[in-house]
Formats: C-alpha cells, sequence, structure tokens
C-alpha cells in the first residue's frame, strides 16, 4: 500500500513518524487500503501563528474514503491529532462490521421460519 506524503516542507524524522504511525494504524483493517495520503498545509502563509493543516485520506476498496484534517502550530501537532481522529474513524468501521456480521439477516431467519427448522 502505498502512503503519499506531500504538502510544506517536513524533515525526515516526521516523514518517518507518519508513515510508521499510519502503517501501524491500518494494520487493523481487514481489507487491505489502495492508498493512504498525508498532505500539510501552511493555511496563512508566512504570517504565522496557529495554521498547519494536516489532511489524512485513506481510500478502502469498496467504500468511501476516510477523510481527516486537524490544525496545529506545528505539522507533528497538526499530524498526532489528525491521526487519533483517523484511528477512531478506523475503530468505528471495524465496529460496524463486526456488529453487522453478528445479526443474522432477515432472508436467513425468514427461511428458518419456513422449513420449520428448530431453533439452535
Amino acid at each position: 500500500m502505498p502512503i503519499e506524503i506531500s504538502g510544506i516542507a517536513i524533515d525526515r524524522a516526521l516523514r518517518a513518524r507518519v508513515t510508521s504511525r499510519l502503517t501501524h494504524a491500518l494494520r487493523t483493517v481487514h481489507h487491505e487500503p489502495v492508498v493512504a495520503s498525508v498532505a500539510f498545509f501552511d493555511d496563512n502563509g508566512p504570517k504565522g501563528g496557529r495554521d498547519t493543516r494536516c489532511a489524512c485520506t485513506v481510500r478502502l476498496p469498496r467504500r468511501r474514503a476516510i477523510h481527516v484534517e486537524h490544525v496545529g502550530e506545528t505539522p507533528r501537532l497538526a499530524f498526532d491529532t489528525a491521526m487519533e481522529a483517523l484511528t477512531r474513524r478506523l475503530q468505528e468501521l471495524s465496529e460496524r462490521g463486526r456488529t453487522l456480521r453478528r445479526r443474522p439477516k432477515k432472508y436467513f431467519v425468514a427461511k428458518r421460519l419456513m422449513t420449520g427448522e428448530p431453533k439452535a
């Protein structure tokens, strides 16, 4: 799975942190992501201030893309808060899939009722 990192100039340490944390977070996903991208933007330009935005997007096969954005004073702080949100979204996605698999579907239940199979 390719990880694309773009935007303002980032150092090697941040690039390594982005790669390792994103790889670790995506191990929990059942379907391997097609692509993961992280982009850093400087909202205010040279004015300064709390203006570094980190946007993380994960594209999964046969699902909508997961996108989170957060703003911080430094690229590292913006990335850390964005990763927390992305991790929560990925956990919600896996929990939603797990609860849907545990419930019997209505056609399965109707078929059992029509054939008169005993309850387990």
